[in-house]
């Protein structure tokens, strides 16, 4: 039998603002990474898929917000820009229900075709508005075991009310595996402004590891979005300005492809 490639993710989650005012925070956190072809074989009492459990995934949660089908969403996605998906799998990276609640500011979806490698990455990012927007990005090369991956995209979804629509992210992380990284800088014409990341070891996803990680981080879905309003109470103590929110993206996933031939060097990507 292959090893099971679902597990959780123990680390940190760290943020710094760089402007107008430096703002920093970090946080004990954990994360679910789920291979969307395992959902039905995983054996724990303590995860369930689309039912109450200790920590369970829902797919309503993810996508288009509908039960079921989750995986089928996610390949649609990626027919959407062209790409090949038969035999493709899907893991998923994001925080689990725990008790029943979970709140995800982001979610990422990697896409891996037969041969293993990676094809393209969906970050879906949810506000505290009940909304949600996910920003497709083939690779312009399959991501081979260890490399490090650069991707960006220009923003198009209001976050935060601290941060205007404006600008862009680049995204940096080499493959989920023994230990996990991702950090996104989001910036401007005025340079850096927010950079967050997401650093982590793999413990396996069985009923004593859940438990272990549950007693040391009790809640940590209530303490994801009971920090996110902490945060944004000492941002505007600082005196940083509120944008107004505008209207979401038409397109519940924008289609952002690899500009293999920067002029000034970076990476961008371009969308459809």
């Amino acid at each position: 039998m292959s090893e099971r490639r679902s597990c959780l993710y123990v680390g940190a989650v760290t943020h710094r603002r760089h402007r107008p005012r430096r703002h920093d925070l970090a946080y004990r956190v954990y994360a679910i990474y789920v291979d969307l072809d395992e959902l039905s074989d995983l054996d724990c009492r303590l995860f369930a898929h689309d039912r109450f459990s200790l920590l369970s995934l829902l797919d309503r949660d993810h996508g288009d917000g509908r039960a079921g089908g989750l995986k089928d969403w996610a390949l649609g996605q990626l027919a959407r820009a062209g790409i090949d998906t038969a035999g493709v799998r899907v893991g998923l990276l994001c925080y689990p229900r725990v008790l029943g609640y979970v709140f995800n500011p982001l979610s990422v979806f990697y896409f891996e075709d037969p041969a293993g490698r990676i094809v393209a990455v969906l970050y879906e990012v949810n506000n505290t508005f009940g909304q949600r927007h996910g920003y497709l990005i083939p690779l312009a090369e399959p991501c081979e075991a260890d490399a490090m991956v650069r991707q960006a995209c220009e923003k198009s979804f209001y976050v935060s009310p601290f941060i205007a629509v404006t600008g862009g992210y680049r995204f940096r992380w080499r493959r989920p595996g023994a230990r996990y990284a991702l950090s996104i800088e989001q910036g401007d014409a005025d340079g850096p402004l927010l950079t967050a990341t997401f650093a982590a070891r793999r413990v396996p996803l069985d009923d004593r590891t859940i438990l272990s990680v549950f007693l040391r981080h009790p809640l940590v879905t209530l303490k994801v979005i009971g920090a996110i309003h902490w945060e944004a109470l000492k941002l505007w103590s600082k005196g940083i300005a509120l944008h107004p929110r505008p209207e979401p993206p038409r397109e519940p996933v924008s289609i952002h492809w690899p500009d293999t031939n920067p002029a000034d060097g970076r990476t961008h990507a371009l969308s459809a």
